[in-house]
């Protein structure tokens, strides 16, 4: 037995993060009437002003959490971590700084570390949410921090 991995379910109806910086909102909210149909069967969470215009535009129930500027991409690194957010769709804009960068890096991070599907641009959500994983339950395997934290203070000693 591999103590080093513990084995994650992502079920058939995905909990699903819609993310857009300024220039990229219309595009992502575009991208969520295009995918309507197929959306309305998943849990929908968004930052801020992203959750709202995509609910108002297409109808389709988002949960809103903060501002991306006022701490909302830290709350959803925290319900990537805490296995509530399975899936992310960000559309990031690379040709505007953003002054809460760091804030960005950090939940691309925590959603690379905890193995969650992250698209941060139009084709590539494409590309996912046409998968057959989407209708599917999916296991992927994530480091075992509980584990790893115990070998490492067991190397300390």
């Amino acid at each position: 037995m591999d103590n080093n991995f513990i084995t994650f379910t992502i079920g058939k109806k995905k909990n699903i993060a819609l993310i857009a910086h300024d220039g990229k909102k219309k595009e992502l909210i575009d991208w969520c009437e295009q995918n309507r149909d197929i959306l309305k069967n998943h849990s929908l969470c968004g930052t801020g002003t992203s959750a709202r215009l995509v609910a108002e535009k297409t109808g389709l129930p988002v949960k809103g959490y903060n501002s991306g500027p006022l701490g909302g991409d830290q709350q959803i690194g925290a319900k990537i971590v805490e296995g509530v957010i399975d899936f992310v769709v960000f559309f990031s804009d690379p040709l505007e700084a953003q002054p809460h960068d760091p804030d960005v890096k950090a939940l691309l991070r925590i959603a690379q570390v905890y193995d969650i599907p992250i698209a941060n641009n139009r084709a590539t959500a494409d590309f996912m949410i046409r998968s057959p994983l989407m209708g599917m339950e999916y296991e992927h395997k994530v480091i075992n921090f509980r584990q790893n934290v115990i070998d490492r203070v067991k190397d300390m000693k």
